[in-house]
């Protein structure tokens, strides 16, 4: 605890008395300051002992000291010393109803104690005090790293927020509640998602004060909360919550930049051994894309769990559309898509780790590869990030494929080890339908259920079809006969002549006829079913525009 006036009051070698406050006693003393001026209000900074022998002061004019101690406490002067013996034999009662009136405490300093002992006394306190605070730190940092080591990040909370008198929590790299303490405290922590996201969105290390202000229809929510990113890399990874009644202190700053630093140690792993991690995981992807499944568990050990046994989903995410993306030898600009492909990692890592779900994420060049429990949460997570990045783009440009901010993203339908290498081309195959279809996301085991039409939306086959046809819809401008509707109608009745031509009108010799003409022009037998398939595709191609 800082000085106070009660405890210069008490101290034995200042025979202090109070003459006025003696209701104030108990509050702080920043420092003591020793001023003549008849006005030395410019001078103070608040919380100081001021000390007087009132040598430039009509300290017996009521007026005068009424706007004397009225000044003092608007500057924020926590007491008046007044030295009896020097100038006055005793404390004029003009200062001492000044004082009273105002609430000023007013001590009568006797003249054998100097001015010179209230400020070493001060001092000597101040120092004290800081002293305690610097060896609480010190006992802080020591318990907090023996929690963290003992009991997790969990356990460090605990001690942390018995070292505030208050609560902390844990936030994950989406700005999702992790861990709280203690358990009560998790109400509060929760209604703090949308200030750490916001905190996230800036550059790291980063901190905030949020709350103070007490809502009668929420108990707690006066909490003075402070906000702290967690992590060395750009992106914060996590973020600390302390939750206090008041500003904290010295030993309680020093407790909480403890815990800043263990849980940036717990959470961020060290780049040597994220390497490590990274090289680990390609090597266990290319052995299971290499069909050696035996040879990647034995890899991997116990690091994903279960996850190369049970059923899973291969995540493909492209950061750029094809048209859009450089080649090797173009410098690549900025590209936006690369925050996103940063943020999906985090996501489905995020999800992952709150469930105590294995997930393998491996950087591939320019791609995202993901390998995640079937119907878990992380597959769940990817499925709900790129639905909200449809939601809130805006209309899709029809020159460029994908997100238009640049993330587009396949997944596989469930597989198993074996089948890796097959998942790996279900994801090719979903995210190259998703770049055409101008969609952030597709689902593999999603394109059978649909239709293949929408797949003959694309500029080549469009080209391939006119050029295809483009003989016959000649003919027909000349007005000598409608072949392209005839052959629609023949090919849509599966070659059935009297349907066909019922269909048309005419007299079935007359389709007949029409379809000689057909084979003429295009030089093709309508016999042959590789040209009929290719016609009616054409056909629909053309008409789907």
């Amino acid at each position: 605890m800082p000085p106070t006036l009660a405890s210069l009051v008490h101290h034995s070698a200042l025979k202090l008395t109070v003459r006025a406050g003696e209701d104030r006693l108990d509050v702080p003393v920043r420092w003591a300051h020793v001023s003549e001026l008849a006005d030395p209000v410019p001078y103070m900074e608040g919380g100081e002992l001021l000390l007087i022998t009132a040598l430039k002061l009509d300290a017996e004019d009521a007026t005068a000291m009424r706007r004397y101690v009225k000044r003092l406490v608007g500057a924020g002067v926590v007491g008046l010393g007044f030295a009896v013996g020097v100038n006055y034999d005793d404390i004029p009662e003009a200062l001492v109803a000044a004082a009273r009136q105002e609430g000023l405490p007013l001590l009568e300093v006797p003249r054998r104690t100097p001015f010179l002992a209230i400020s070493k006394a001060v001092s000597a306190a101040i120092a004290a005090d800081q002293y305690r605070s610097v060896t609480a730190g010190f006992a802080a940092q020591r318990e907090l790293t023996w929690r963290a080591l003992t009991d997790g990040p969990e356990g460090l909370l605990a001690a942390l927020a018995g070292q505030v008198d208050g609560w902390a929590a844990l936030y994950d790299a989406s700005g999702a509640l992790v861990a709280t303490a203690p358990g009560w405290a998790g109400r509060r922590a929760a209604r703090l998602t949308a200030d750490v996201q916001r905190l996230r969105e800036r550059p790291a290390p980063a901190s905030s004060v949020v709350g103070g202000t007490e809502n009668p229809d929420q108990p707690g929510s006066g909490d003075r909360v402070e906000l702290h990113s967690l992590g060395t890399s750009r992106r914060p990874r996590s973020a600390l919550a302390v939750g206090t009644a008041a500003a904290l202190g010295t030993a309680e700053r020093y407790a909480v930049h403890s815990a800043i630093a263990l849980l940036t140690l717990i959470t961020e792993r060290s780049n040597s051994l994220h390497e490590a991690g990274l090289r680990i995981d390609a090597a266990v992807l290319r052995m299971l894309l290499a069909g050696e499944p035996d040879h990647a568990r034995t890899v991997a050990g116990d690091l994903y769990g279960g996850l190369l046994d049970a059923p899973f989903r291969i995540i493909l995410a492209d950061p750029a559309p094809a048209k859009s993306r450089p080649s090797a030898a173009t410098p690549r600009p900025a590209d936006p898509g690369g925050d996103r492909l940063d943020t999906l990692a985090e996501v489905v890592e995020s999800a992952a780790a709150r469930s105590g779900e294995s997930v393998l994420v491996v950087p591939e060049g320019e791609r995202l590869v993901i390998l995640a429990t079937d119907g878990g949460a992380a597959v769940t997570a990817c499925v709900e990030y790129a639905a909200s990045l449809e939601a809130g783009r805006p209309a899709p440009d029809p020159l460029a494929g994908g997100d238009e901010e640049g993330l587009v993203i396949g997944l596989s339908a469930p597989s198993g080890p074996i089948a890796a290498s097959g998942a790996y081309k279900q994801a090719e195959q979903a995210l190259s339908v998703a770049r055409r279809r101008r969609r952030v996301c597709v689902e593999h085991e999603h394109l059978a259920a649909g239709s293949v039409l929408p797949l003959l939306a694309d500029d080549a086959v469009r080209a391939f079809a006119d050029g295809l046809l483009r003989a016959l819809h000649d003919h027909d401008a000349t007005g000598r006969g409608d072949l392209v509707a005839s052959l629609r109608a023949w090919l849509s009745r599966h070659g059935q002549w009297d349907a066909a031509a019922a269909d048309l009108g005419v007299h079935r010799h007359t389709l007949r006829y029409r379809m000689r003409r057909v084979e003429e022009i295009l030089g093709r037998s309508l016999d042959d079913p590789d040209v009929r398939m290719e016609l009616w595709l054409a056909l629909k191609a053309t008409t789907s525009e």
